[in-house]
């Protein structure tokens, strides 16, 4: 998952939105990518890993230490499914110093910004923090 950068990551996820004319399709893309995410096993989805900031469920696995985090998730919402299947893309896989250095530009770049909802806008930030804030602890 991590034959690229982070940037190189963010790039892809750019020019594949670019492929798209209109947000109906860019949101069936997004529902696509998230039925390709992994299930979590049912004793990962447990009320301590479920993100607060989100109005749908979304369970959130971190592993590893500052050299190496990988993270998994899954909501019960397609399209937040979907924005998990971007972050884990540009995130999972990375050293924490790397992972707090990088800047979700693809959110602007692809109209995200734009076009969530509010609730799910406060979803994506909460999914990034929980991100940063494992990186964060590794380094300490």
């Amino acid at each position: 998952m991590t034959e690229t950068s982070p940037q190189q990551a963010q790039q892809a996820i750019i020019e594949e939105f670019a492929f798209f004319d209109d947000w109906l399709e860019r949101y069936q893309y997004l529902i696509d990518l998230g039925k390709k995410l992994p299930p979590l096993a049912p004793e990962e989805m447990t009320d301590d890993r479920l993100l607060s900031g989100c109005q749908s469920n979304v369970w959130f696995v971190a592993d590893g230490d500052a050299s190496r985090l990988e993270f998994r998730a899954n909501s019960d919402a397609a399209i937040v499914s979907g924005l998990i299947a971007l972050l884990l893309r540009v995130y999972s896989g990375r050293e924490a110093e790397e992972i707090l250095a990088t800047e979700p530009e693809f959110i602007d770049a692809i109209g995200l910004s734009e076009h969530l909802s509010p609730t799910r806008a406060n979803g994506l930030n909460a999914m990034l923090q929980a991100v940063r804030n494992v990186a964060r602890s590794s380094l300490q």
